[in-house]
Formats: structure tokens, C-alpha cells, sequence
């Protein structure tokens, strides 16, 4: 399978982080005396697609980690990552808007303002 170039330029600690929860998926499906085929039909996914998720493959779904969580009985803890933000935890007092959206750039005012904003190419007004 082809590897997206997106993937080469995940930083290092992200690469870290993946293989540490895919481990630690392992781990927890071994300690529930799990078998890969076993885990994987509950996750309703290939067996594959669980040893990518055990080797913790950047290129596998996060819906697909959350299932295999789910069967696991950790689905929960998804929602509860980032619940110790530092940063956020900081601007909490904050009024934090619904959306965020880019400043507008207002046309400028003046002569030739009108055509330009008429989408004339000219200051004569032609077109």
C-alpha cells in the first residue's frame, strides 16, 4: 500500500504517540484474552486493518481507533482528551465564539474606488 506524503511529514513525537496508544492497544486486548480475529470482528474491521492499528499506522481512520476503544470499554476516554489543556485552561475566562472566521478586507475609499468595485478595469469606466 502506498504511503500519503502527509504522513512523512508527521513530526517525530506525533509518530511516538501513535505507536505508544497502538501498543497500548495491544496490550489491553491481550489482557482481555483477545484474539486479533476476535477483536477485530467485534471492531467490525479486517485483521489487517487491526495490526495497522497495533503498529499505530497514521494512515488508519481515528473512527477506526475510537471502535477498537469502543471494544476495549474506553470509547469514553476519546472525549476526555483534552480536558487538562494548559492552553485552554488559561483562557477559559475567554468568550470563545462559535466560529472563527478571517477578518474581512474592506475595499479602500477614494477615486477610483467606485469603479473598481463596479469591476471596471479602467478609471475611465470601461470595461
Amino acid at each position: 500500500m502506498k504511503q500519503s506524503k502527509s504522513h512523512d511529514a508527521l513530526p517525530f513525537p506525533v509518530v511516538l504517540a501513535l505507536r505508544k496508544l497502538g501498543g497500548d492497544i495491544a496490550t489491553a486486548r491481550k489482557l482481555r484474552t483477545m484474539t486479533q480475529a476476535m477483536m477485530a470482528e467485534r471492531a467490525m474491521i479486517s485483521r489487517n486493518t487491526l495490526a495497522r492499528v497495533e503498529k499505530g499506522d497514521a494512515g488508519v481512520a481515528l473512527g477506526t481507533f475510537a471502535s477498537v476503544l469502543f471494544v476495549l470499554g474506553m470509547a469514553n476516554r476519546l472525549g476526555d482528551l483534552l480536558v487538562n489543556d494548559a492552553v485552554g485552561q488559561d483562557r477559559l475566562e475567554q468568550i470563545i465564539p462559535k466560529r472563527v472566521r478571517p477578518k474581512r478586507v474592506r475595499p479602500k475609499r477614494g477615486i477610483g474606488a467606485a469603479h473598481a468595485t463596479a469591476g471596471c478595469l479602467d478609471q475611465s469606466g470601461r470595461h
